[in-house]
């Protein structure tokens, strides 16, 4: 039990928190590149994005695994990105600090994403199988990963050369 959950059902409640945390990050994501600053969205974006990380450490575990090791540096990158956007209101460096630190996590969270979708759909499975406890390998998710980290780069460098906001309130 967690959280007095089941696991099945702790998991459940994982995987919404990540899937709301990555629809809003992804809408926030255009947003800055229209340079439309949506201060509600993306207050839904960074909450879930945190309780993606923070959960994710709920899970039993025996050793430190690589899906900590992206929590861990999330969570860092999303304190920042709050700092940057909420104590600094995005003020000179605070800006593309923000963009960064943001954007990186939710690159994160759709990394995981991927790799979640190769281990549980089927067809997915089936182009890259994984060899447990490895993760899904091959070129097929090869090349998907890498099509998502090319999209956040492009993307990432798009928002920080066109959001300008006038005020972040």
């Amino acid at each position: 039990m967690l959280l007095g959950l089941s696991l099945p059902a702790f998991t459940l409640v994982h995987v919404i928190i990540s899937l709301i945390g990555v629809a809003a990050g992804l809408v926030v994501m255009f947003g800055l590149l229209a340079s439309k600053p949506m201060p509600g969205l993306t207050a839904i974006f960074l909450l879930f994005t945190i309780l993606t990380s923070a959960t994710g450490f709920l899970f039993p575990f025996k050793e430190l695994l690589p899906s900590h090791i992206i929590g861990i540096i999330s969570l860092v990158l999303l304190a920042v990105a709050c700092l940057a956007l909420y104590g600094m209101k995005l003020a000179g460096v605070w800006r593309p600090v923000y963009i960064v630190t943001a954007m990186i996590s939710l690159y994160f969270n759709v990394f995981v994403l991927v790799i979640q979708s190769f281990l549980k759909v089927p067809a997915l499975a089936a182009l890259a199988p994984a060899v447990a406890p490895a993760p899904p390998g091959g070129p097929v998710f090869a090349v998907v990963q890498g099509i998502v980290l090319v999209f956040f780069v492009v993307l990432t460098i798009g928002a920080w050369r066109r959001f300008k906001p006038m005020s972040f309130a």
